[in-house]
């Protein structure tokens, strides 16, 4: 029932915004925005798992679709830091960009799974 390709996106994603959230608690002093981010944007990969040892297509697509959400809201807390100046245009382009392949990859398997089961 897995997706290839998208467990190791999301665990090279997590990676990421956990080295984000160390870069904004360390270096600028941000710890409420980051804890957000960190959860929201590892929420991804660890809903995945589950998903990956769902017991029906059902239960796949309802952790599956958990993940879309947390995608949605990581995009939200990413936009968030950058329009608040925590992280550069830089930094936001290349982390955004990554988020935005995961969203569009977990919207097409949640549309796709919902269509097979209804």
């Amino acid at each position: 029932m897995e997706k290839s390709g998208i467990q190791e996106k999301s665990m090279l994603f997590a990676i990421r915004i956990v080295n984000l959230y160390k870069y904004l608690c360390m270096t600028k002093k941000e710890f409420v925005m980051s804890k957000q981010v960190l959860k929201a944007g590892t929420s991804i990969g660890a809903n995945l798992a589950e998903a990956k040892c769902a017991i029906s297509r059902k239960e796949f697509l309802a952790k599956t679709y958990i993940a879309f959400k947390e995608c949605a809201e990581t995009r939200f807390w990413l936009d968030l830091l950058f329009r608040t100046e925590f992280i550069s245009m830089d930094e936001y382009t290349s982390i955004i960009s990554d988020c935005d392949v995961i969203y569009r990859i977990l919207s097409s398997i949640t549309k796709t799974l919902k269509n097979e089961l209804n």
